[in-house]
């Protein structure tokens, strides 16, 4: 199979989206679990980790986004992360 061919492909929207919500709950829920913890030594110690966690790990994702199969996974890791820091920031302001 060409590339050509694979990028004329029909889009698995319903696996890809079930892939990238199984990606997001497990990004967001391990986020929440472990800056929780980091939150109770310090909160500057959690967004510290998490600021350079994310940065450090954004340029491999991105090269994935446009190869089929990973798309999915990088579009669950973003909303997870999304999703993990608004969580926090909620737990954390209440």
């Amino acid at each position: 199979m060409s590339d050509e061919s694979a990028l004329r492909a029909p889009t698995p929207w319903g696996t890809g989206l079930t892939v990238a919500a199984f990606t997001a709950a497990v990004t967001g829920a391990a986020i929440v679990v472990l800056s929780m913890g980091m939150t109770r030594v310090h909160p500057l110690v959690s967004i510290g980790l998490n600021v350079v966690a994310v940065g450090g790990l954004a340029p491999t994702p991105w090269g994935w986004r446009r190869i089929p199969v990973r798309r999915w996974f990088v579009l669950g890791a973003a909303v997870g992360v999304a999703v993990g820091w608004v969580t926090l920031l909620a737990l954390n302001l209440r």
